[in-house]
């Protein structure tokens, strides 16, 4: 009897360790059901930031600060934003992706300058909600502005894509040098945004305007060819 209750005991622990373990199992499944997708810890901690940011430096504002507003864990944003200029390279995505959104308001047969500017006036319009928490990013680095934009790599394709945007050719030596004139156009034509206080933006257009005739003048002086007769 003592043999068989002994055994008896033995069966019944082992059936409770192997609900025990199903039990945790299933519980895993459970919280890994309801692990906050990548893109969505991406939006909230990119959210958290720039609502920080609208009144408080940049440089004062910490990944942890970050992570408290956004109401996650640091072990949640690391594999998705592991930096605050991971931060700001998804906000230029951001963006990117609003403008690229937009249709041409008809100006598929306009002059290439004309499609790049409104492109560019579209951006600025993107930018506008957060141009409190840009003014505070900026202040911290106008020695760096291209890292405080999220890194020169970024901002690169993001010229790049306003470009195709306004169809103007990006490939070959030619795009390239397109690209770094518009990301020297956008740096400088930021400062203007950031100060124009004008209802319709009139400062921002008559600046960005006044660059893009410039870089075009200098293409016709060293003999370039038109973006739109131009296949690279």
């Amino acid at each position: 009897m003592a043999e068989t209750s002994k055994s008896g005991s033995t069966k019944a622990s082992g059936k409770a360790k192997a609900a025990g373990t199903s039990a945790r199992a299933a519980g895993g499944r459970k919280t890994a059901g309801r692990r906050t997708a990548p893109k969505d810890v991406e939006t909230r901690a990119l959210d958290a930031a720039l609502e920080l940011a609208t009144t408080r430096s940049w440089a004062d504002i910490s990944l942890a600060d970050i992570a408290a507003k956004a109401g996650l864990k640091l072990s949640q944003i690391y594999p998705v934003t592991p930096s605050k200029a991971a931060l700001l390279a998804a906000f230029s995505r951001r963006i990117d992706a609003e403008v690229l959104a937009e249709e041409p308001d008809g100006l598929e047969d306009s002059p290439a300058r004309d499609r790049l500017f409104d492109v560019m006036m579209r951006r600025f319009d993107a930018l506008e909600p957060y141009r409190d928490a840009v003014g505070n990013i900026l202040a911290d680095a106008w020695a760096e502005p291209l890292a405080s934009l999220g890194g020169l790599p970024q901002l690169n394709r993001s010229m790049a894509w306003m470009l195709e945007a306004a169809q103007i050719p990006t490939e070959g030596w030619r795009g390239l040098l397109r690209t770094q004139g518009l990301v020297g156009i956008y740096l400088a034509t930021l400062r203007v945004w950031l100060r124009d206080d004008s209802l319709d933006k009139s400062k921002t257009m008559a600046q960005l305007d006044a660059y893009l005739r410039r870089v075009e003048d200098l293409g016709e002086r060293f003999g370039a060819r038109p973006a739109d007769a131009e296949a690279d």
